[in-house]
């Protein structure tokens, strides 16, 4: 069966919110990242109205539950705590340990999905793997979004390519820009050609669970490569913590 069964999760002190959300009969629960209100300009203003959605890497849902407001038929997929994250394995470090971790906070915000999609009576359907092992029997797609997902990937290409397989209109992808990807933009305009940024450091020993600053342009050749040659970009301030943080949104198209 790939769809999950809803758990009945009505205590908020077992829940992790990776966004800050108003959730019905409960009020506001703080998270990482604050889009209220800038929703639509974090998914690229593709329009969601009667689409089917696969939204790859839901975290605690306030995305999957802002495109129902927008129209949208939506199947959320991301880790269970019976999945591995994409740990970078440093050699003498306690890979296992950070293994451990990251399945228990993964079940915090698996938590805090259920709590607020039954909270906002979600008709989302979820469905729980990795995103390199995609069910076929998911189905097909209009519309495919990934926020802040491909940084965390070992193999963000490979990625995009599972993704790929099940849209059929337009694929989304927002992903941070910070100095590092500006630097690599700055290298790939001198040589020619984008260039991503590698996150992890020998020296410092992390992050562990970080891989890439990927440019746009990066992002855009992947999609053109897997067969979304219209593409856009744009760029967005948005809310993380207490500062205001540049993420540019790539949107593929399939060509009509």
């Amino acid at each position: 069966m790939i769809w999950a069964e809803p758990p009945r999760v009505v205590d908020v002190e077992e829940c992790y919110f990776y966004h800050t959300m108003d959730i019905p009969d409960h009020g506001l629960v703080h998270g990482e990242w604050d889009l209220r209100g800038r929703e639509a300009a974090y998914l690229g203003h593709v329009p969601l109205a009667g689409k089917r959605v696969l939204e790859v890497g839901t975290a605690s849902g306030h995305l999957c539950f802002a495109m129902e407001r927008m129209g949208a038929s939506v199947v959320a997929y991301d880790l269970s705590p019976e999945h591995d994250w994409d740990i970078v394995p440093y050699a003498g470090a306690d890979v296992e340990r950070h293994r451990a971790e990251r399945k228990v906070h993964i079940a915090t915000i698996n938590n805090a999905y259920w709590f607020a999609h039954r909270a906002f009576r979600s008709a989302a359907r979820v469905s729980y793997g990795t995103v390199y092992e995609i069910p076929p029997d998911i189905g097909q797609f209009d519309v495919a979004t990934l926020g802040s997902v491909l940084l965390h990937l070992r193999d963000p290409f490979l990625a995009l390519q599972r993704v790929a397989q099940h849209v059929q209109e337009a694929v989304v992808v927002t992903d941070v820009w910070g100095r590092r990807g500006r630097a690599s933009s700055v290298v790939g305009r001198l040589t020619g050609g984008p260039v991503a940024a590698f996150v992890p450091s020998a020296a410092r020993r992390g992050p562990f669970d970080s891989w890439w600053r990927l440019p746009p342009a990066v992002v855009a050749e992947f999609l053109k490569i897997l067969g979304f040659p219209r593409v856009a970009v744009t760029y967005g301030r948005f809310l993380y913590g207490q500062r205001e943080t540049t993420l540019y949104t790539v949107v593929g198209q399939r060509a009509p």
